[in-house]
């Protein structure tokens, strides 16, 4: 058992800017709560080559390229184990782009580690490129950290905020949460339900008739719902975990948001119910990525349960 776990590995993506070193500390401090080592990956995104002889080929590096970008990984490298000592660091200069890179070098029992800025010029670029992409199609959990300017990073989160809508992937978003904080002394978990996530006993044609279920009704859908998605996923590692439960008529990624201002992360899974389950990637784990100011964890659908 613990050969297969030290066979996992945390990722951190990394590119000089200030919000790769929070998303590096981030990253270093998970691997130290975890007992992994830490891999520091470099995108030099170098572009593909078509060639009818050989098919697509990267464009190799020149040398003052490569220099820069082993210059970066040492820098952060260097960091890290000034800081943690005890720490296994590795570095990985690739040639992909940074999304591609992680995705390759990650696997289930991983965790990879980005901040929101780094990978595009400006903050929204996250949804629509890099931290969707890489959340999305990733087989293990995504950690996105706010860039310093924007919010603030902990790299020791106590309390967690996690949306639940009874769907497999907020079950095994709750059992993340709940996970880490029963590892993380002085941890607390803020479970949220919004009475505004689609729900199988609305549907579509009755709501688009103007029908709104009475609001002891819903009332009544989120209290079980919440119950629910607990009584399958607590069980003895987690049934002392210190636990509050938010719900609340307000849109998902407002509840969350702001539920997650007075926390230290937010756990949301990649896909919900209902109309967003054919996404490539659910409306409201974007709609956090876009506007939370604390470190948010996606779990893919296809990601598996942490201890």
């Amino acid at each position: 058992m613990a050969d297969e776990a030290r066979s996992h590995t945390v990722l951190a993506g990394v590119d000089g800017s200030l919000a790769g070193r929070a998303a590096l500390d981030w990253a270093a401090a998970e691997a130290q709560r975890r007992n992994l080592p830490l891999r520091v990956v470099h995108a030099l995104s170098m572009p593909l080559v078509m060639s009818v002889y050989t098919g697509p080929t990267r464009f190799p590096p020149s040398d003052e390229i490569t220099r820069q970008g082993r210059s970066v990984l040492e820098a952060e490298a260097a960091h890290v184990r000034e800081n943690r000592p005890d720490l296994e660091v590795e570095t990985v200069l690739a040639l992909e782009d940074p999304a591609q890179a992680l995705l390759r070098r990650s696997g289930p029992g991983d965790v990879v580690v980005i901040g929101s800025r780094g990978f595009g010029p400006v903050r929204a670029a996250l949804a629509g490129a890099a931290g969707v992409r890489l959340a999305a199609r990733a087989s293990c959990p995504v950690v996105v950290v706010p860039d310093p300017g924007e919010g603030s990073a902990t790299t020791d989160p106590k309390q967690v905020v996690v949306g639940v809508d009874g769907s497999e992937d907020s079950q095994r978003a709750l059992d993340y949460a709940l996970r880490h904080a029963a590892r993380t002394e002085g941890s607390s978990v803020v479970v949220v339900n919004s009475w505004e996530a689609p729900t199988p006993f609305a549907p579509a044609s009755l709501i688009a008739s103007g029908w709104t279920p009475p609001e002891d009704f819903l009332d009544r859908q989120s209290e079980e719902v919440v119950a629910g998605v607990l009584a399958e996923v607590i069980d003895e590692t987690t049934e002392n975990v210190d636990l509050s439960v938010v719900r609340t008529r307000k849109e998902p990624v407002e509840a969350l948001v702001e539920a997650g201002r007075e926390a230290d992360m937010i756990v949301v899974g990649s896909r919900g119910r209902g109309s967003v389950r054919g996404m490539f990637m659910g409306s409201v784990s974007q709609g956090v990525l876009h506007t939370a100011t604390v470190p948010v964890v996606v779990l893919p659908r296809s990601s598996e349960s942490e201890d």
